[in-house]
């Protein structure tokens, strides 16, 4: 388990899936946001959120809230690169947990896991360029904007910019304590 000032990162347990799936995917459009993939109605028993064997290209965990032991949300990385040491972060948090700093902890946490555990020279973080909580947190955390990606991501009907963050392993600040 990896413990932030806010959040505890953590395997997927099977009693997590149906909440992440009710709160992060039958919410079409928070998924429409936040997925590359077009959105269909996946029965919970097929969830995406189903705890699945440890892979060489995703750490996939479950983001607890450290007040209450509450599940907050998932964060990952995914695409990892051992070759060109990098991956790309992810996090996604139930609706009832955002605005609340979990979200910079997540990213902060993911990072000293990249760089730190897993020997990581570069992470990559792509958002809704509208995002501004998203794009808030990579900034708090210390990612650069790399670039916009225009018109990059269909979303409800229309083309959404995309921004572009990186982050390499000599530029992440800890936390004192980390």
């Amino acid at each position: 388990m990896l413990r932030g000032e806010k959040v505890l990162l953590r395997a997927r347990h099977d009693d997590d899936v149906a909440m992440l799936h009710a709160d992060l995917h039958d919410d079409v459009a928070m998924r429409s946001r936040s997925d590359g993939r077009a959105w269909r109605p996946i029965p919970a028993g097929s969830s995406p959120f189903a705890p699945a064997p440890p892979s060489d290209d995703a750490a996939v965990f479950t983001v607890v809230r450290l007040a209450d032991d509450a599940v907050a949300g998932e964060a990952l990385l995914w695409g990892i690169d051992l070759h060109n040491r990098q991956a790309h972060v992810g996090i996604s948090l139930r609706p009832a947990m955002r605005g609340s700093g979990l979200g910079t902890d997540t990213v902060r946490v993911l990072c000293r896991y990249g760089f730190g555990i897993r020997g990581l020279h570069r992470l990559r973080l792509e958002t809704l360029a509208d995002n501004t909580a998203m794009v808030t947190a990579a900034e708090r955390v210390g990612f650069r904007r790399e670039g916009t990606l225009r018109s990059n991501a269909w979303v409800d009907g229309e083309f959404l910019d995309e921004a572009i963050f990186g982050l390499l392993a000599g530029e992440f600040v800890q936390l004192p304590g980390d």
